[in-house]
């Protein structure tokens, strides 16, 4: 049943392509810190259909590796690769953040947009002691989440659990930061801001006129409808002091 499913997996049945808290614009931020180039080896962390590393191959031609626990999503990643003729470029692999099958320092880069929000902090610790192992000395972490800067909000953490059916732990902006230096990165930048993912300016943005219609339309069916409202009363007024950080550190 649509209730019981997570609320990025929803959104994604709609016809949504950025399912990240912040969208291109947080997206497009944390390109910029990463300095992609054809040298550049990226590992892409929860990739899900790998719509960010499409385009950062078609821009930069460099080499990305996907991981996903998602299986459904990975088949999709593996039709969406196909389709732009970019087998010989990216290539995905089912596996947990919290046990990579990589090699120390096998990458230069390490995006991971929207999966550690999803961790309680133990596991959010084991998460960034992996990405520090698989990362080249000198390699960058590229990560962007959910965050705010009220410490009064449990009231709206709990209703965002409720509306996207996951147990998600944000964390305020202070305290994400001293995660990733607690866990040795250093060169700790960030970028925050209100989150895009339903708003109506930030749908535009990052879907287009024509994409925003189809999800809205797609939405507002009747076995849809009950649920697209509920998230989009949330992510427009009662959650609306919660915010997205987008964080570049360096190993």
């Amino acid at each position: 049943m649509v209730e019981t499913q997570a609320g990025h997996t929803f959104l994604a049945k709609l016809g949504k392509k950025r399912l990240r808290p912040g969208g291109v614009e947080a997206t497009k931020w944390l390109i910029e810190q990463g300095h992609f180039s054809e040298e550049v080896k990226v590992l892409e962390v929860a990739c899900n259909m790998c719509t960010t590393s499409i385009e950062l191959v078609r821009e930069y031609q460099c080499h990305i590796t996907g991981i996903d626990l998602d299986k459904k999503a990975l088949e999709q990643a593996e039709k969406n690769i196909q389709k732009a003729d970019l087998s010989s470029y990216i290539q995905v692999v089912q596996g947990n953040a919290l046990k990579l099958p990589f090699e120390d320092a096998s990458f230069d880069l390490v995006i991971n947009e929207a999966m550690l929000t999803m961790l309680n902090d133990k596991a959010k610790v084991k998460a960034l002691k992996e990405y520090y192992r698989v990362l080249k000395p000198g390699g960058r972490l590229l990560t962007h989440d959910i965050s705010y800067m009220n410490r009064s909000v449990e009231s709206q953490i709990d209703e965002l659990r409720n509306t996207i059916n996951i147990n998600v732990a944000p964390l305020q902006r202070d305290d994400w930061k001293k995660l990733f230096i607690d866990s040795g990165f250093i060169d700790v930048k960030s970028k925050c801001g209100p989150m895009s993912l339903m708003s109506p300016i930030g749908m535009l943005r990052d879907e287009g006129c024509w994409n925003t219609s189809k999800i809205v339309f797609n939405g507002m069916k009747k076995e849809n409808r009950t649920r697209f409202k509920q998230m989009m009363r949330f992510f427009n007024k009662s959650g609306k002091e919660l915010d997205y950080i987008a964080v570049s550190s360096r190993k």
